[in-house]
């Protein structure tokens, strides 16, 4: 669904002009006597919040213009809508530009951009009164199945915000990571995705879709999105969507490309237990440290017992998914540091002592988004009370510095003594956005609306 949005306050503003009509609700229409104008000369700026996180464009409607040349910025946050490309906060332009030069005409109405922003800064070159600036939003819109109504009002934000988050990924009809990023469909990183959108709307042709996709596209012996995790993901996505869908006429439609899939395993898995992938990865916080590959066995060990449920529930051969197993469960799971792997443990086979305090250990420290559910349900299964608060803890820090949707990654750690992101920042405080991250998600390149951080929405209807 596209929505028009109009901004709710300016955060900055150079010009002589009564900035304020833009935040009034004018008709977008363009008239020969347009009486609510904003005149801004050479040299002038505005910068415009529009509340939230948008997905797509800002329409503008110029009045009149001596074509004048003007820069725009889009930005998650107020520093990334202040930088430059490059430099040494990251912003960048990849996959949807943010950052460029364009003109204004006279009597115009148009719209400029596709990406991911909550602020727009403007920069003007030329003599233009603008009658309105609106964001154009696009954000899936579907009658929900399951709604949170508890009486806790943080749990209550933290489901409405990672609602936004899931709904704005999923409004093109896919299902995409990060609406500022690259719009692929990520196949393992959508399993916490497909858990919130099937527990806010049941079965959806958005998940189908992308499931389709990414087995086209990855023709055995390709691995899905060229890592061989993504394709074991995709076996447990398919697993879990039949579970709370009973979509059997999708099924029928995979069971050839599983059972070729599972094929093509068995030399990765040696009889020994030991893995034999050309490349191995959980996420981004574990990547090439030492329970990396402890995480990858969980990984094999989760979607070769999803593969065997799917099987017999179809009446298909799962012998040599079960000889796989049983060679994955000759050597253990032993993670040494990571709340991740820890918590993939528990879904593949079972917790100890140790595995248990590792995963409470310093509350909400060392969680990452895209692994938050199966930390938080980890968690639950023997302390339900420690998993809701270090849930309200985790994203609660995201929801104080700003956030109306979830980001790609987030270290508790980082909101120590840093700005907010709908903040300019200021040399005694850190920039949230564009002072951390890690690996592809460096500085202002990091996302700020990324769907697999929205897992948390099924732990909250299983456990709240």
């Amino acid at each position: 669904m596209k929505e028009y949005v109009y901004p709710v306050r300016i955060v900055d503003c150079k010009c002589n002009s009564n900035t304020d009509a833009l935040l009034k609700k004018q008709p977008l229409q363009i008239g020969l006597s347009e009486r609510e104008t904003v005149a801004f000369d050479s040299g002038d700026y505005i910068i415009l919040d529009f509340g939230k996180e948008m997905c797509g464009s800002a329409r503008i409607l110029t009045y009149h213009s001596s074509a004048p040349r003007v820069r725009l910025r889009f930005g998650e946050s107020v520093g990334e809508c202040c930088s430059d490309i490059g430099g040494e906060k990251n912003a960048t332009n990849d996959h949807a530009l943010r950052d460029f030069e364009t003109h204004l005409t006279h009597l115009s109405d148009m719209t400029f951009a596709n990406t991911g922003f909550r602020f727009l800064r403007i920069d003007f070159c030329g003599r233009a009164n603008i009658k309105s600036v609106v964001a154009v939003n696009n954000i899936l819109k579907r009658k929900a199945v399951y709604e949170y109504n508890g009486d806790d009002a943080r749990i209550a934000e933290i489901f409405s915000v990672a609602k936004r988050t899931v709904d704005l990924c999923a409004s093109s009809g896919y299902v995409w990571d990060g609406v500022k990023r690259d719009r692929l469909v990520w196949i393992g990183d959508m399993h916490p995705e497909m858990l919130a959108l099937t527990t806010l709307y049941g079965k959806l042709p958005h998940i189908e879709r992308s499931l389709d996709f990414a087995r086209e596209e990855a023709r055995l012996p390709a691995w899905m999105n060229t890592m061989p995790s993504y394709s074991l993901w995709w076996i447990i996505i398919l697993a879990d969507y039949y579970k709370k869908t009973e979509c059997r006429s999708f099924i029928l439609r995979q069971l050839d490309y599983l059972e070729a899939l599972i094929t093509q395993l068995e030399p990765c898995i040696k009889e020994s237990g030991e893995l034999n992938y050309p490349s191995y990865f959980v996420d981004w916080p574990t990547h090439d440290r030492p329970d990396e590959i402890h995480g990858v066995r969980a990984i094999n060990i989760i979607a070769m017992k999803r593969a065997i449920e799917l099987l017999d529930a179809f009446g298909r051969d799962s012998t040599l998914a079960r000889k796989l197993l049983e060679r994955l469960l000759r050597i253990e799971i032993e993670p040494t540091t990571s709340k991740q792997v820890t918590a993939l443990k528990y879904f593949a086979t079972e917790l100890t002592d140790a595995d248990k305090e590792r995963l409470v250990a310093g509350g909400a420290r060392g969680m990452s988004t895209f692994m938050s559910y199966y930390i938080l349900k980890a968690v639950a299964s023997f302390d339900k009370p420690a998993a809701i608060e270090m849930m309200k803890e985790y994203y609660g820090t995201m929801l104080d510095k700003g956030a109306t949707t979830f980001w790609e990654d987030f270290d508790i750690e980082w909101a120590e003594n840093s700005c907010r992101i709908d903040e300019l920042p200021t040399e005694d405080k850190k920039d949230i956005h564009g002072d951390f991250g890690a690996f592809c998600y460096i500085g202002y390149r990091h996302s700020l609306c990324h769907g697999w951080s929205a897992g948390v929405i099924q732990f909250i209807a299983e456990e709240c």
